[in-house]
């Protein structure tokens, strides 16, 4: 029987993505299990989500701490826990080149856009507003340059007429809770 890589999911609000990847670890073929989900915000929904799940979880707030004394102690969790892969679901923080030098290549991101474009926030809106024909979402490898790292895999969404930032963001999360689990599961056999 294979070794399943232990991973550590990073998350800031309700963890949708995060769910995705817990439903898709309770499969046996799946090449991972999930050992911490930490948070920078206590207050968490997916931290409740997680609980249920019989998952370990970490969170202290970010406020009045240096960003790279923050990952330090979010990274003092993770290597406890002996996590070995990263997934990002959903974390609103911008991680410190020294937190990213740590797992070079082990920690993955899912963005709301067709990487290269739209970088950062508002992607749906901007999207929509420079007339494409498609939004969508990519799983990459987090570097040190924001949603910059290797794209590994995306999913193509259409904008409709009348499509909205909301609307267009709802059809995305659905490819995105497919196209992550499946995404970090071929990465992980590849690389573990």
């Amino acid at each position: 029987m294979m070794t399943k890589a232990k991973i550590g999911i990073l998350i800031s609000g309700r963890g949708s993505n995060m769910e995705a990847i817990i439903a898709a670890a309770r499969a046996d073929d799946c090449p991972y299990e999930i050992v911490l989900v930490a948070s920078n915000n206590p207050e968490a929904a997916g931290l409740a989500t997680a609980r249920a799940a019989g998952i370990a979880t970490f969170a202290h707030p970010h406020t009045g701490m240096k960003r790279a004394e923050f990952d330090q102690l979010i990274d003092a969790q993770l290597r406890a826990a002996g996590v070995e892969y990263i997934a990002l679901a959903g974390y609103m923080r911008i991680l410190s080149e020294a937190f990213i030098d740590g797992w070079a290549g082990r920690i993955l991101n899912i963005h709301p856009s067709l990487l290269p474009k739209y970088k950062g926030l508002d992607t749906h809106g901007r999207a929509i507003e420079a007339g494409d024909p498609a939004g969508g979402c990519s799983v990459h490898i987090v570097t040190a340059t924001l949603d910059d790292g290797p794209v590994l895999a995306q999913a193509e969404v259409p904008i409709l007429p009348g499509d909205t930032p909301e609307s267009l963001a709802d059809r995305v999360l659905v490819e995105e809770h497919r196209l992550y689990p499946a995404t970090l599961a071929s990465y992980i056999r590849s690389t573990h």
